[in-house]
């Protein structure tokens, strides 16, 4: 392990998950950004999931994916994400689901892209009946799953019915809590953006993703079922590449986390495109309000 400069130079930059893998049974990993870029997986960082797993290791995909863990679960096999390489896996949309059908006869506003019908649909499938979908005004309550069009549109476009919804005092199920996320080379808005600004209005939002209490119990309870016992949190690492939702979550868990520098803070970490900034990463540190155990790249064995 070689450090980063001060004034972080405390937390190693490993060379590889073999350097620290022995310290953990299971691995709590986030998927966008750490496994895939929404257009193919990593092949390196499914190889070295494998071979956690095949020294006796447990893992668990931990995401803010607004869509049911098996869609979740579809699109990473579609991506050629290697089966053998996780245990199972749980997305904030399958909370978001739960949610859902713990509101049952009542009426729902979705606010987000049609090709996150599978929420619904799913919902639909489990109540034996379909969700009953209606428009702002007829609605009791709102599903979130992002930007209508997040390629031509910011969050304040959203404002003026963000904020006559919240004066109706409905809640707002948060389907995915990141603000932004990667795609490819480009950088889009997400649900989180739009909670975010709902709830500077005074609206209430529930939200299930990263950082947020539900996903980590969830991502536990999963764990617990593999190994036939709770884990302790010492020998549970998180892995992710969001300050403000991977390792914001992992130290709000109580959790270990390797931190992933490229990610979607690659720019601001190593804006050279090499060396990377420790003011950079101790102005995110200080966002997330952890620190994490180890630093890496990428995933790689």
């Amino acid at each position: 392990m070689t450090p980063v400069q001060s004034p972080v130079a405390d937390i190693p930059v490993i060379e590889g998950l073999h350097e620290i893998a022995g310290r953990y049974d299971a691995l709590l990993c986030d998927v966008w950004g750490v496994l895939i870029d929404g257009k193919r997986h990593f092949p390196r960082a499914a190889e070295a999931l494998r071979r956690f797993r095949a020294k006796g290791g447990s893992v668990v995909l931990i995401t803010n994916a607004s869509r049911p863990d098996d869609e979740v679960r579809r699109q990473l096999l579609g991506l050629g994400l290697p089966e053998d390489c996780f245990d199972d896996l749980v997305s904030a949309g399958e909370l978001t689901l739960r949610g859902m059908l713990a509101r049952e006869g009542q009426a729902c506003y979705h606010l987000g892209p049609p090709r996150d019908n599978g929420l619904f649909e799913e919902a639909g499938r489990r109540l034996g009946a379909p969700i009953r979908k209606v428009g702002p005004q007829e609605a009791d309550y709102i599903v979130c799953t992002g930007l209508f069009a997040e390629r031509e549109e910011t969050p304040q476009d959203y404002d003026p019915g963000l904020k006559t919804l919240a004066a109706r005092g409905l809640e707002m199920l948060c389907a995915n809590p990141d603000i932004v996320v990667a795609i490819g080379d480009d950088i889009v808005y997400c649900a989180g953006a739009l909670a975010e600004r709902y709830a500077i209005f005074g609206g209430r939002v529930a939200m299930f993703g990263k950082p947020h209490p539900p996903i980590y119990a969830a991502a536990m309870e999963r764990l617990a079922g593999l190994r036939g016992a709770p884990l302790e949190k010492s020998r549970i690492l998180a892995v992710g590449d969001g300050a403000v939702t991977d390792l914001a979550g992992a130290g709000r868990a109580g959790l270990d986390c390797l931190f992933i520098t490229e990610g979607v803070h690659a720019l601001e970490l190593r804006p050279t495109g090499e060396d990377l900034d420790p003011l950079a990463l101790a102005r995110l540190i200080e966002v997330a309000g952890a620190r994490p155990v180890a630093l890496a790249r990428e995933v790689f064995w």
